[in-house]
């Protein structure tokens, strides 16, 4: 008879948010298929499980019921929907992310914007580069891609911030929930006031893109498309740009080759594998099911755990190092099947492309004084919080 995963309870969600990695080490060997009872989900932990439910969207759906997303975005969200439905709402937005419109329209934008936050940092200081250019450089591009740009880059964090903390809220807490509550009144209100704009002068924007689509998706549906970006839209490049930066800074021999080779691409994934950026899912399981001879019941919300797929020893050879120039180089940080990153390219470029080059051509001997005082956070969504840099 097959049996129920393993129940765990040692683990909590505190734990996972300051250093899950040597949780995850052991249970990709004790057991890689878990029910974390402090979070009433099963987590899967091993690269081809976590690919197996992310490609099978009829038997794990996005759909859950239990997610507290919805409660947090005042929607139903094109994240948590399978099929006909969710592919609707993803093409809506589909031309802002057309490779001829992020080449024409989006990297000019992110190299000037670079060139300006890059400009004003201070030679010769140690300076948290969380605050000072990460963030502000995420938030800046965003705005305008989404067609946002009257919002500040920091209304755009605050925002971003307050509703992945309401999206991860499975405690169900009241005061994350009346914060997100206040963004979205706040969003609401920007997006009502800007939607003439888009309306007269139409634009390669998501925002406007979805405004004058010849079969519009409801409003209702556009402004989650919008809250759905920001929610991942400014952590993903944000948190990319800090690790990379750290690996690099942390392996000045792997730096000094990026730098000979300009294998500033081969940076950006390889950081994005060793701490991906978006690091759990959920999938609900639509009738029940196994994994790795374990029962998963119908109804089951399931994490797929891509931050230890991507340090899987089946696939990598020190899977904990970052090691740019790792062979076999792959990840699962940007997802498979149907729901595969939206923003993937502009990501790559807007960091690989564009801002790590640029930063390195300014401080050129940039270095970290006291790696102690790098800080990480975060379970479903993980980077560094705190990030001092001494800029030379």
């Amino acid at each position: 008879m097959t049996k129920l995963a393993p129940i765990d309870d040692t683990i909590t969600l505190a734990d996972l948010t300051n250093d899950p990695f040597p949780i995850y080490r052991r249970l990709r060997r004790d057991a890689p298929v878990v029910h974390v009872a402090s979070m009433g989900r099963t987590l899967v932990t091993k690269a081809a499980d976590t690919k197996y439910v992310k490609d099978n969207p009829k038997l794990f759906s996005s759909d859950d019921p239990k997610t507290p997303m919805t409660r947090a975005f005042q929607a139903h969200t094109l994240m948590r929907k399978d099929g006909a439905e969710h592919m609707r709402e993803r093409m809506a937005m589909a031309p802002a992310f057309a490779p001829k419109v992020i080449k024409e329209d989006w990297v000019p934008v992110y190299e000037r914007i670079a060139e300006e936050y890059v400009a004003r940092l201070p030679l010769g200081e140690v300076v948290d580069l969380f605050p000072m250019l990460a963030g502000p450089y995420a938030a800046r591009g965003l705005a305008v891609l989404l067609g946002m740009e009257e919002a500040t880059d920091t209304q755009m964090q605050c925002w971003s911030q307050t509703l992945i903390d309401g999206a991860g809220n499975f405690g169900l807490r009241d005061d994350l929930f009346a914060a997100s509550d206040a963004a979205n009144t706040e969003m609401n209100a920007l997006l009502d006031a800007a939607r003439e704009r888009h309306l007269v002068t139409p634009n390669s924007s998501a925002y406007s893109v979805m405004l004058n689509a010849q079969d519009p998706i409801e409003m209702s549906q556009i402004y989650a498309n919008i809250k759905i970006a920001i929610g991942g839209g400014i952590n993903e490049p944000r948190d990319a740009l800090l690790t990379i930066l750290c690996g690099l800074l942390s392996n000045p021999d792997q730096l000094a080759e990026v730098k000979r080779k300009g294998d500033w691409d081969k940076a950006f994934e390889e950081g994005i594998r060793w701490v991906a950026p978006i690091s759990a899912s959920g999938r609900v399981t639509t009738q029940d099911t196994e994994i790795r001879g374990h029962l998963i019941p119908k109804g089951e919300t399931v994490m797929t755990i891509q931050a230890s797929a991507n340090r899987d020893e089946e696939i990598h050879e020190n899977g904990e190092a970052f090691m740019v120039y790792r062979s076999p180089s792959t990840h699962q940080s940007f997802g498979n099947g149907p729901h595969f990153c939206q923003g993937t390219h502009v990501a790559r470029r807007a960091v690989g492309q564009v801002m790590l080059p640029m930063l390195f051509d300014r401080f050129p001997n940039m270095r970290i004084p006291n790696h102690d005082d790098v800080i990480w956070r975060g379970f479903g969504f993980r980077g560094p919080v705190q990030m001092p840099v001494l800029l030379q």
